[in-house]
């Protein structure tokens, strides 16, 4: 299993104990091995398990910050594709950064990583015939 150290060096945007106290990464790295298979993802295991621990940190941060602000954390929204603001307003192309079927693992960049190593982890080997064109 990850320990502390090993993921904040790896994702140091987590290094601040007062948003991400430890005992609370220390729980989502603990909760990965029951979330995210050794077997399937080999050598990247420890990576998907950061990755997974991430996404759930993010997603946390997110609703603290919503109840701080007289908000309820939990609320599931998906991906904000414009804003207003008074005069002004921006747009994103959330198509850019979502994966289809990927679902709630695209409310965070740490979910689309960890979505596509379990793509390639669930796809398996594959073959590459060489096709060639038949002219009649």
């Amino acid at each position: 299993m990850v320990d502390y150290a090993t993921f904040v060096a790896a994702f140091p945007e987590f290094a601040s104990t007062m948003t991400f106290p430890e005992a609370q990464v220390a729980f989502w790295l603990g909760q990965a091995p029951n979330q995210i298979s050794e077997r399937l993802f080999g050598a990247n295991y420890n990576l998907a398990s950061m990755l997974f621990a991430a996404h759930n940190l993010a997603l946390g941060a997110k609703d603290a910050k919503a109840a701080a602000f007289g908000g309820i954390g939990g609320s599931s929204s998906g991906l904000t594709s414009s804003k207003t603001v008074d005069k002004v307003t921006v747009s994103y192309d959330t198509g850019s950064t979502t994966i289809t079927g990927a679902g709630a693992w695209n409310l965070t960049t740490y979910g689309t990583r960890l979505y596509k190593m379990m793509q390639g982890a669930y796809s398996g080997p594959f073959y590459a015939a060489n096709r060639r064109a038949r002219i009649t």
